[in-house]
């Protein structure tokens, strides 16, 4: 598990202003926000994935880059990972995407999660990287895999959320031993209602309104 916060970089700013609670006030500058993290990490990720070298003509002389060998397949869960997610495709922009409907269903005692859409390239034998603003559970990324693999088996498989609690972690572990797992920051806890303390609240209304 890699955790971005716990190193200087810029990343604790982009992360320090989707926490502030007045400049979550300008929806676009939290969108950007999610985007410019998602960015940072999938440059970190970048350097785990595998490369080639391959043969560049300038218009001076030939000469050999190091190229990646593929592009992980990237899947998000609607809506709040949109900005997140496009953070990942702008650096890598030839990845194919999937998307998932998850929603909470909390009117119940235990709380439950529903899967309602579910759109995806094959993953046979591929990279995966699910990315989620939120890591609060873990049950919904979790439940998300399983469905996925409707589509093949990735050969490997990338988490990246901006914010995880101890409790979605030990899920995520516990359910999917041979994830990477890349965070902004690991919080505190879940409080009674499965937010994450200290968290940012809720990602989706803070990116695109408050739904009804």
């Amino acid at each position: 598990m890699r955790i971005l916060t716990q190193e200087n970089s810029i990343a604790s700013y982009f992360l320090a202003q989707l926490r502030d609670q007045s400049v979550q006030k300008d929806s676009m500058r939290f969108r950007r926000n999610l985007e410019r993290l998602g960015e940072i990490m999938a440059y970190e990720i970048s350097k785990t994935l595998p490369y080639s070298p391959q043969k560049v003509q300038t218009p001076l002389a030939e000469t050999i880059a190091f190229m990646p060998a593929e592009f992980p397949v990237l899947a998000t869960v609607l809506r709040a990972g949109l900005p997140f997610h496009q953070g990942f495709l702008n650096y890598f922009d030839a990845s194919e995407s999937a998307f998932v409907a998850a929603y909470r269903i909390e009117k119940t005692h235990d709380l439950q999660i529903q899967v309602d859409y579910l759109t995806s390239v094959s993953l046979e034998d591929k990279i995966l990287l699910l990315v989620d603003p939120m890591l609060a559970t873990g049950k919904s990324l979790a439940l998300t895999y399983q469905a996925m693999l409707r589509f093949g088996m990735p050969r490997e498989t990338h988490i990246a959320a901006c914010v995880a609690s101890p409790e979605g972690i030990a899920h995520i572990q516990q359910e999917l031993p041979n994830v990477k797992i890349w965070l902004g920051a690991l919080d505190e806890k879940l409080n009674e209602r499965s937010y994450i303390i200290p968290g940012l609240g809720d990602a989706g209304n803070l990116a695109y309104g408050a739904k009804i």
